[in-house]
């Protein structure tokens, strides 16, 4: 119902007008009534009809079927809807006026429930009188189906799903990842006094077909209602980053809420993750302006909420509030030492000093620790190395990206807006996926730093091997040729799109000989520069 319902409203969004036999559920004519060939995607009324109520409606076996309610909420040119995070407000206080469950559930459009028992989990936390009463919501983790056998996009983000939220449980517990989290509606409506009629212990006795009850549910959903309210302030999903569900649940943790992590053998919910490398790096591009909002807000982790959250927490918070700026050493990493091979100048220490084996161990370490929280997690070797390597072409490209994009729209050259991320692809993209195949069938500004530095790294890989052949001593050099060689093991697959592949999915051209000009362009700037 809900899919045969959105391809009809999307329908006569896009004609403007009502094709009578495309929709003849009357319940479904009154949904779209209210259009008007004026109205569009960015100005149009507010919609709530409901298609089933649980009072009436049975299946064809006699049971009770669930509430199913269309919400459109209210939009106008020029006022801020505050994308996601604005929505699910408007969700939140359609159903207080409806029925006001004590919890809410929140999921992405594309997921769905992959285990019946999954609300009975959820509710032995928030039922159970020896929890802690301060306990505000119970986090899943995303999972996802038809990812392929080495998740070459590093679409499971197991870091980020299952590691840390681990470590964090035994503190004030996980962050709202945005989807497959259950919530007190107490925890959105704040003390019950200050919002009376959505607070947490109101009892809706009336139908939710009532024309008393729609009409408060078209009310809330106004475009207007929120004007001089707290709502995205203190009260509901909180406004200020585009990564409202992380900034949520640090602002919960904040007023003294408590989360706890619910990892179920069979997955909760499944989704679909992204499987071509323009769409991942441009979501987590995304993030990470929304991140970045909030590291550098007044709600900053590093100074608010300290007292509440205590300093490990806020340190938790911190690791994802700054992450783009990883992008600085990563990139650095990617360019510097290999500049300085070609111009052959020693950076590092030489074999013989103590602060080789120094690097050598710091090197190994990471890597070892972070292989063993993979392996003890479930995840497999290649997965790992899949992760690695995202993690550094994130690094390079939309971390960088998302870092000037803040730095611009904080200077007010550039305004980030939100575009959802699109799951679409078609026949011959999904079976080059299921071959572990990398995507970069599409020109985007953020592969020129990638194939940039894979091409600064062969070239400097390549030169220092020429310099071995002249005999030329290397000992104050091996680390950058370590460093040039790991680099291009990892970019093989931009090496073998931009050289190697035929398909639609291979690098285009024009790409390749914009990152060889930038490379060339970056040895000629530091062949004529001073001494590094």
């Amino acid at each position: 119902m809900y899919e045969t319902m959105k391809i009809k409203v999307e329908s006569v969004v896009e004609k403007g007008t009502i094709p009578h036999d495309h929709i003849t559920n009357e319940q479904e004519k009154q949904a779209v009534s209210r259009w008007t060939d004026e109205f569009t995607q960015a100005n149009h009324p507010a919609v709530v009809q409901v298609l089933l109520e649980g009072s009436k409606d049975r299946d064809i076996t006699g049971h009770t079927m669930p509430n199913l309610v269309y919400v459109s909420r209210e939009k106008r040119p020029g006022s801020p809807h505050h994308f996601k995070a604005g929505a699910l407000n408007v969700l939140i206080r359609v159903s207080a006026t409806m029925t006001n469950a004590p919890v809410v559930l929140t999921l992405d459009s594309d997921m769905h429930s992959n285990d019946p028992q999954t609300p009975l989990r959820a509710l032995c936390y928030l039922l159970d009188p020896d929890m802690d009463p301060n306990l505000g919501f119970v986090q899943f983790p995303q999972a996802f189906h038809g990812i392929n056998k080495n998740d070459i996009y590093a679409g499971e983000c197991i870091h980020v799903y299952q590691i840390h939220p681990i470590g964090m449980d035994g503190l004030a517990g996980p962050f709202h990842v945005g989807t497959g989290c259950f919530f007190r509606r107490e925890v959105f409506s704040g003390v019950p006094s200050r919002t009376p009629g959505l607070s947490s212990d109101h009892l809706v006795s009336k139908s939710i077909g009532n024309k008393e009850v729609l009409a408060s549910a078209h009310h809330v959903a106004a475009w207007n209602y929120e004007n001089q309210t707290n709502w995205g302030t203190k009260i509901g999903y909180r406004y200020g980053s585009l990564c409202e569900d992380y900034f949520t649940g640090y602002r919960l943790h904040c007023e003294g809420w408590k989360s706890i992590f619910c990892n179920p053998k069979r997955p909760a919910f499944l989704g679909r993750a992204p499987i071509n490398l323009n769409v991942c790096l441009s979501q987590s591009k995304r993030w990470g302006v929304g991140l970045l909002e909030v590291g550098f807000f007044k709600h900053s982790p590093i100074v608010f909420g300290l007292m509440e959250i205590g300093p490990l927490m806020g340190l938790c918070y911190a690791n994802y509030a700054f992450r783009p700026l990883w992008s600085i050493p990563i990139t650095i990493y990617a360019f510097l030492p290999q500049l300085a091979l070609l111009k052959g100048v020693s950076i590092f220490p030489k074999v013989s000093e103590p602060r080789f084996f120094l690097y050598i161990f710091l090197f190994v370490g990471a890597y070892t620790q972070d292989c063993l929280d993979f392996l003890l997690s479930g995840a497999t070797i290649q997965r790992w190395w899949s992760t690695q390597r995202v993690w550094m072409m994130r690094g390079v490209s939309s971390f960088a990206f998302s870092l000037v994009e803040y730095l611009l729209k904080c200077i007010g050259i550039s305004q980030f807006g939100f575009n959802v991320t699109s799951k679409v692809v078609d026949k011959e993209q999904s079976k080059r996926y299921k071959q572990g195949i990398f995507e970069f069938g599409v020109s985007s500004p953020l592969f020129l730093p990638l194939t940039t530095a894979a091409i600064m790294n062969l070239v400097s890989f390549l030169w220092g091997m020429v310099l071995i052949f002249k005999k030329k001593n290397l000992e104050g050099m091996l680390l950058q040729m370590l460093l040039a060689g790991f680099v291009i093991v990892n970019c093989w697959p931009i090496y073998e799109a931009m050289v190697l592949r035929t398909d639609r999915g291979r690098m285009p051209t024009r790409t390749t000989i914009i990152s060889i000009f930038l490379a060339w362009a970056l040895y000629i700037i530091v062949s004529v520069s001073p001494k590094i």
